[in-house]
C-alpha cells in the first residue's frame, strides 16, 4: 500500500495529441489513420500518429516515406503548430487547477504533485482519493478539450511516466509504493523510457528481457551491458527516482530533448529533429518573455555515452533561426554528429528578459535547408 503522507505524483500524457487534434477538428478523421508530418513523397517525417495508424507501425520521427509505406491508406496531414501550442495552454490550465506544483516537460505532457489534494491519515483512503482525482482529471480534459488522457499515479517521476504509459490509450494506473518492484518485474526492458530497440537488443544479449532480469543482476553484469548506465538503470528497475519536480518559477533553464526510435545517423532525420527541438525551445522563451546567454547540446550515443557541450553568446536570443544557426555550429565544433545517436537534446540557460520587444522575434523560424 501507498504509505500515509507519501509523495503522490501524477504523469499526465495526451494521447496521440496532434493527431487526436485533427481528428477533433475534422470529424471526417475520426477512426482513420490520421499521419500528421510531411506528405510520404517529400522528405520529412512523422511528428506523430494517430492509434488507427500506428497499428502498422508508424512512429513519431519515422521517415514520411517509411510510414506511408507501411500505411498506405494513411491520411498525411499538416501540422498546426499554434493550433497545438494554444491546446496545450488550456490543457496546462486545467492542470494549474488542481495543483500549482506542475512541471510541464513537453507541450502535451507535464507531473503534477498532488499530495496535498489527497493528503489522508489512511493509506487506504489515500490510495482511492488518488483515482478518484485522477479520473476527475481525465473527465474534465475530455469534456472542456475534447480530448483523451493517459495518467500514471506514483510516489515518483519515473514510476509515474511508466503508470501513464501502461494502459494508453486513455489509461490510468495506479502503482502503490510496496507493490513497485512486483509491478515493474514482469514488464520488458523497452517499458523503461529511453530504452528503445536497440538498446534492448542489447541488453538481450546479456539476457536482459524483462524488468526483474535488471532487479536481478550484478552490477558486474549489468555494466557490461550498458556501462555507467548500469547503477541507475538498476534504481530504475526497482522504481527508485529521486529526481524533483522542477517548477515554471524555480526554472533556469529551458531544453527539449528527444529519445529516437531507432538510433540514427540519418542526417535528415537529425537536422529534422533539431529543427523541432530549437523551435520548442525558442517557442518556450518567447512564450515567458526571456532570451538565453547560453545555448547547449547534448548527444548520446548508442553505446549511452553522453556529451555536452555549451557556447555563451556576444548577444542573447529568442529567435529559433539564432539558435538554430549557434547549435549546429556548436555541433560542427565539436564533431558530435558521429556514428548512431539515440538522444538529441538542445538547451538554453542564462535567462533574461529581453531588452526589446519579443514580438520582433515571433515567426522567424529556421529553415530545413
Amino acid at each position: 500500500m501507498m504509505p500515509a503522507f507519501a509523495r503522490v505524483l501524477f504523469h499526465v500524457d495526451m494521447d496521440a495529441f496532434f493527431a487526436a487534434i485533427e481528428q477533433r477538428d475534422r470529424p471526417e478523421l475520426r477512426g482513420k489513420p490520421v499521419i500528421v508530418g510531411a506528405p510520404p513523397n517529400r522528405r520529412g517525417v512523422v511528428a506523430t500518429a494517430s492509434y488507427e495508424a500506428r497499428r502498422f507501425g508508424v512512429k513519431s520521427a519515422m521517415p514520411s516515406v517509411t510510414a506511408g509505406r507501411l500505411c498506405p491508406q494513411g491520411i498525411f496531414v499538416k501540422p498546426r503548430i499554434d493550433v497545438y501550442r494554444a491546446e496545450s495552454h488550456h490543457i496546462m490550465a486545467i492542470l494549474a487547477d488542481y495543483t500549482p506544483l506542475v512541471e510541464q516537460v513537453s507541450v502535451d505532457e507535464a507531473y503534477l504533485d498532488v499530495s496535498a489534494c489527497v493528503r489522508e491519515p489512511d493509506p487506504l483512503v489515500a490510495i482511492p482519493a488518488s483515482r478518484r482525482l485522477a479520473r476527475e482529471l481525465k473527465q474534465r480534459i475530455f469534456i472542456e478539450r475534447g480530448l483523451t488522457a493517459s495518467i500514471g499515479v506514483a510516489s515518483n517521476k519515473f514510476l509515474s511516466k511508466v503508470g501513464s504509459d501502461f494502459q494508453k490509450p486513455d489509461g490510468l494506473t495506479l502503482i502503490p509504493e510496496q507493490e513497485k518492484r512486483a509491478f515493474l518485474r514482469p514488464l520488458p526492458v523497452r517499458a523503461i523510457p529511453g530504452i528503445g530497440p536497440v538498446s534492448a537488443a542489447r541488453l538481450l544479449e546479456f539476457s536482459f528481457q524483462t524488468i526483474g532480469d535488471i532487479q536481478d543482476s550484478t552490477p558486474e553484469r549489468l555494466r557490461a551491458a550498458v556501462g555507467s548506465f548500469a547503477e541507475r538503470l538498476h534504481a530504475l528497475a526497482c522504481g527508485e527516482d529521486d529526481r524533483e519536480l522542477c517548477f515554471e518559477s524555480e526554472r533556469k533553464s529551458i531544453s527539449s530533448e528527444h529519445t529516437f526510435d531507432v538510433d540514427t545517423n540519418d542526417p535528415q532525420l537529425i537536422r529534422a529533429t533539431l529543427l523541432d527541438l530549437v523551435a520548442d525551445v525558442a517557442g518556450t522563451l518567447q512564450r515567458k518573455n526571456l532570451t538565453a546567454s547560453t545555448l547547449q547540446v547534448k548527444v548520446r550515443y548508442a553505446d549511452f555515452t553522453t556529451l555536452t557541450r555549451q557556447t555563451t553568446l556576444q548577444e542573447p536570443v529568442c529567435d529559433a533561426a539564432e539558435i538554430y544557426r549557434a547549435i549546429r555550429h556548436l555541433l560542427k565544433k565539436e564533431k558530435l554528429l558521429k556514428g548512431h545517436i539515440r538522444l538529441l537534446g538542445v538547451g538554453s540557460s542564462n535567462l533574461n528578459e529581453p531588452s526589446g520587444q519579443m514580438n520582433l522575434f515571433l515567426g522567424n523560424q529556421p529553415s530545413a535547408k
